[in-house]
């Protein structure tokens, strides 16, 4: 039996399932993917196999190509989430939308020649559960 992968955006409009496995999970350091989340990188799962199913809002999806290029993004018209899209036969879908867990481990780190400025004192920062006091 296939996997099913449940997803949703942050205002709960748009839910979804992913049928099948994921086949590549990647960090993208792109000055697009920055713009795109507002964080230092986007991280996406792909799939040639796996089918997206809309099981509500699809309506609300709205999606932005940036011209002349292959950077392509979903998102919900209510609460701007980024959402899974579809490229041909490559299903991308952005990690942070699933509400099921993921086995499939990190296979990289993609363009870090433009990785944030502020991006390699991450990990040596302090870590805190919920907001400091």
């Amino acid at each position: 039996m296939a996997k099913i992968h449940k997803g949703s955006c942050l205002c709960g409009a748009v839910t979804f399932d992913i049928t099948g496995e994921f086949q590549q999970f990647f960090l993208c350091h792109c000055h697009r993917c920055q713009k795109g989340s507002g964080s230092a990188h986007g991280a996406n799962l792909f799939s040639t196999e796996a089918k997206l199913k809309w099981l509500t809002g699809e309506d609300q999806i709205t999606t932005f190509n940036v011209k002349g290029t292959r950077h392509t993004r979903s998102f919900c018209k209510t609460c701007g989430a980024v959402m899974p899209i579809t490229q041909g036969d490559l299903l991308v879908v952005p990690a942070g939308t699933l509400d099921t867990p993921v086995d499939i481990k990190l296979n990289g780190h993609l363009f870090m020649k433009d990785a944030a400025s502020w991006e390699e004192c991450l990990t040596d920062a302090p870590r805190f559960e919920e907001f400091p006091e």
